[in-house]
């Protein structure tokens, strides 16, 4: 019993102060050193995943709301990032910004339905809708989006500087990564976080302490469509290419499997979450036919033996870990 309580003394103590987040980081920044072309790709994939998963955790673990908005954002966000850079002419660091702005939008229309009452089965149905139709605008807008052919994205540059191989790339998103989720973590602690997860726990309750549950639920929504919104917009120029196929209900099941697995309500399991079940599929290539076997096996192993996904493996042994990152009852 001692040595266990030692061990777990020691590792709070290694969680304390921020130089674990520091060493995160500069490991982060030496990830191009010993990746392949295709391993980077991975990686950068991953890194669009966490934003993804970080903005539909806000709603879906936070603010407690069975919402299915990520590909209505996701989707929104990819393609008006590509338009803007194909039609406008406008360059990425002044196109992604508008996707973002665009999923916000579509966060405040998803945020319409639960503000007049319409909750868990009937919300999630109704945003599932919202997702399908537009995934029939992008289809017949062919003007805008090339219908089912897809929009080819350009090389996006920054004032002369092209991000054209997958190792520049990676240095664009690990930074806008890193800022969505220092920001959102910000978010999450300050009065409108508490205020979202106390909406969570019991909304009544916070109405009864003069809590304007209404403006802190658009709040959320606003926030998890603008997350979502810029992931869309990298996802679209790390591919290349944005298609319907691309933000389909399939799409929409990982999104939601990659929150699960993580952890509801827990940033840091929106991180474990997209790292986990982006990376270990590639594993499995080379066995035809077991990839969504075992995909659906893990979701399933965790989902039975940690319910309050992978961040609580952390917690139990980090608290400082667990303050910062997870929910207060993981």
């Amino acid at each position: 019993m001692r040595g266990k309580a030692d061990a777990r003394s020691l590792a709070a103590r290694l969680g304390a102060g921020p130089w674990p987040v520091y060493c995160t980081l500069i490991l982060a920044l030496l990830v191009p050193l010993s990746t392949n072309q295709y391993t980077q790709f991975i990686v950068n994939l991953i890194l669009v995943y966490v934003v993804v998963a970080v903005g539909f955790n806000i709603v879906i673990g936070n603010l407690g709301q069975l919402a299915f908005t990520s590909t209505t954002c996701f989707g929104i966000g990819a393609y008006t990032t590509a338009i803007l850079m194909v039609h406008v002419s406008l360059p990425f660091w002044v196109a992604l910004p508008g996707g973002a702005i665009m999923g916000a939008i579509a966060g405040v229309l998803a945020s319409a339905t639960a503000l007049r009452g319409i909750r868990v089965y009937y919300l999630a149905i109704i945003t599932l809708a919202l997702g399908e139709l537009m995934r029939w605008v992008y289809i017949h807008a062919d003007t805008l989006t090339r219908g089912t052919d897809g929009l080819a994205v350009p090389v996006a540059n920054f004032f002369g500087f092209p991000f054209d191989s997958e190792i520049k790339r990676y240095y664009l998103f690990l930074a806008i990564a890193v800022a969505v989720v220092k920001s959102t973590s910000n978010l999450l602690r300050s009065r409108i976080g508490r205020a979202i997860a106390a909406i969570r726990d019991n909304e009544l309750a916070t109405a009864s302490l003069g809590i304007a549950t209404g403006q802190y639920i658009i709040a959320a929504f606003v926030w998890s469509g603008f997350v979502v919104g810029i992931a869309g917009g990298m996802f679209a120029l790390l591919i290349g290419r944005v298609a319907p196929e691309s933000f389909d209900l399939t799409e929409l099941i990982f999104h939601f499997a990659m929150v699960m697995v993580g952890g509801l309500g827990s940033l840091a399991g929106s991180v474990l979450g997209a790292i986990t079940l982006t990376a270990l599929p590639e594993f499995f290539r080379s066995l035809p036919g077991l990839e969504e076997m075992l995909f659906g096996v893990l979701v399933a192993v965790v989902l039975l033996f940690r319910p309050k996904g992978l961040a609580s493996f952390f917690a139990a042994f980090l608290p400082p870990f667990r303050q910062r990152f997870c929910r207060p009852d993981s």
